[in-house]
């Protein structure tokens, strides 16, 4: 019997001369792999849907193991995220933080969404580092992780001067900072972005400016939130860090110039 999803190309591995192993993270039945006979010849099909990215219909035979793909239609090509070296290293890191933090079948229609707007911001060129803050954020829950973002982790307060610290697992207030020497003193702005981004719906998300020194506040918290809590390693993240180093050092340059 076929099943019809909705999904998009989280990954695919060559098998083979000429097939392809598709994994795809779907609405209906969560993360799946799926083989794509014939994927790798040039005039196959299947080879314009199997490219990662790819938001598309999908037709395949279910199975205990691998499903086998037997058609589908591109809804999205996503063509700017695969056209342009920085949007490809943030989409590659947004992706495989979702791949690590689910299980195969395990549908979550929330997360499907979070990941389809997250990837057509990015490729509508919204702020890349905004939208995978914003998706690193509302990826807390799903990897079990509940920071205190809405008072004061210590005490409570919902009122006064904010900082972030990690030891206390979210906001702490002025009144409690002597509890944590090694908290993060972010600026106001970036405590509020934080708990906004934290909160938001990101279908409701309209075009953000945020200030370059605050942009860099933001990558250190939820960075080191990361390192702490998550047990994550991401390959894609090596990447994106060397490639923001990269565009930096052009950026100043350009200045310079």
């Amino acid at each position: 019997m076929l099943e019809k999803c909705e999904g998009i190309v989280i990954k695919n591995t060559d098998y083979g001369e000429t097939n392809k192993i598709m994994h795809v993270y779907t609405r209906e039945f969560g993360k799946l792999g799926m083989m794509a006979r014939g994927a790798k010849k040039p005039n196959s099909r299947l080879a314009a849907v199997s490219q990662v990215f790819t938001y598309g219909q999908f037709l395949f035979h279910p199975s205990r193991g691998l499903g086998t793909l037997q058609q589908g239609g591109i809804l999205s090509s996503m063509r700017y995220l695969r056209e342009d070296i920085f949007k490809t290293a943030y989409g590659a890191f947004i992706i495989e933080l979702l791949d690590k933090a689910v299980e195969e079948k395990k549908p979550n229609p929330y997360l499907f969404e979070l990941l389809l707007r997250s990837l057509e911001y990015m490729n509508e060129d919204y702020d890349m580092e905004i939208i995978t803050d914003i998706f690193e954020m509302k990826m807390l829950n799903v990897l079990g992780l509940y920071p205190v973002m809405n008072e004061c982790a210590v005490c409570g307060n919902q009122e006064g001067i904010f900082a972030f610290s990690i030891r206390e697992n979210g906001l702490i207030c002025h009144r409690c900072f002597d509890k944590d020497p090694y908290r993060l003193p972010l600026t106001q702005p970036a405590i509020r972005l934080l708990r906004l981004f934290y909160y938001l719906d990101i279908g409701r998300l309209g075009k953000i400016s945020v200030k370059e020194s605050t942009k860099k506040e933001l990558r250190t918290a939820i960075s080191m939130y990361y390192e702490e809590y998550s047990g994550l390693y991401l390959k894609s993240k090596r990447f994106l860090s060397q490639l923001e180093g990269l565009k930096k050092g052009l950026d100043h340059h350009d200045h310079q110039d």
